[in-house]
């Protein structure tokens, strides 16, 4: 299981919101370059990076500070927030990201989701945004019936081959991870589920990895020094799925 510590951007800073509220936000990072390579020399494989700016607007904002995350680190990074036009994409990929995650344009526009697929592969994730297991979109600001797993079958019949599973209501708030809901997306996908969303201790840590998933998004509790990522890279490595 890969570990991914998050980087949320909101106007050029590091930060973390509660259950995806704006209102309920804490900075920690004036300069989100200092948190990746903090991560990246603590022994991070991958950086997990949202532009939530872009999440609500529709379109990147913070590109310059990805630009800048992008030079300051050599190891991978996944972005997600405000992805939904195949420009967009291209840009991202420009700027050298590695996996592009898709978010509100997966669920009103599955042909830009296959075109995806078809021009850049594995390098295309999708974000299942849940609350009580069905999605929410722009930003998580607009709620939606759509059920996650219903979406998860009908885009991995599509191509896509990684999904990042959040649970929103749990989102910051180091409460722990939906592990029911996890199990049942790794039950129906097998591979490629990225749990997001709750992780507060290393316990935490080796439950989710108990249920089967690829990767794990750490954001608050490593912030906080509630987690050790080297700790939590250790725990990943070594636990076995059930």
């Amino acid at each position: 299981m890969i570990v991914y510590p998050a980087i949320d951007l909101r106007a050029g800073r590091c930060v973390r919101l509660v259950e995806g509220d704006f209102a309920r936000e804490t900075a920690y990072d004036a300069d989100p370059v200092d948190a990746a390579r903090r991560w990246a020399d603590a022994g991070a494989a991958w950086l997990h990076v949202v532009d939530l700016d872009g999440a609500v607007v529709g379109e990147p904002v913070n590109l310059e500070a990805i630009r800048r995350i992008r030079h300051a680190v050599s190891i991978p990074i996944q972005l997600g927030g405000g992805l939904r036009l195949r420009e967009h994409l291209s840009a991202a990929f420009d700027l050298g990201i590695d996996r592009a995650i898709l978010g509100t344009v997966a669920l009103g526009d599955p042909a830009l989701v296959t075109d995806a697929v078809e021009s850049y592969g594995d390098r295309i994730a999708v974000a299942l945004d849940a609350r009580d297991g069905r999605l929410a979109a722009q930003g998580w600001l607009e709620q939606t019936d759509a059920l996650a797993t219903e979406a998860a079958l009908r885009l991995r019949t599509a191509g896509v081959a990684t999904f990042v599973a959040t649970d929103i209501a749990r989102d910051g708030t180091l409460a722990g991870p939906n592990l029911a809901s996890l199990g049942e997306l790794v039950e129906l996908l097998g591979q490629g589920v990225i749990a997001s969303g709750g992780v507060g201790s290393v316990a935490d840590l080796r439950a989710v990895a108990g249920v089967g998933v690829d990767g794990v998004v750490v954001g608050r509790a490593l912030y906080d020094g509630r987690v050790d990522l080297a700790a939590a890279i250790a725990v990943a490595t070594e636990v076995v799925p059930a």
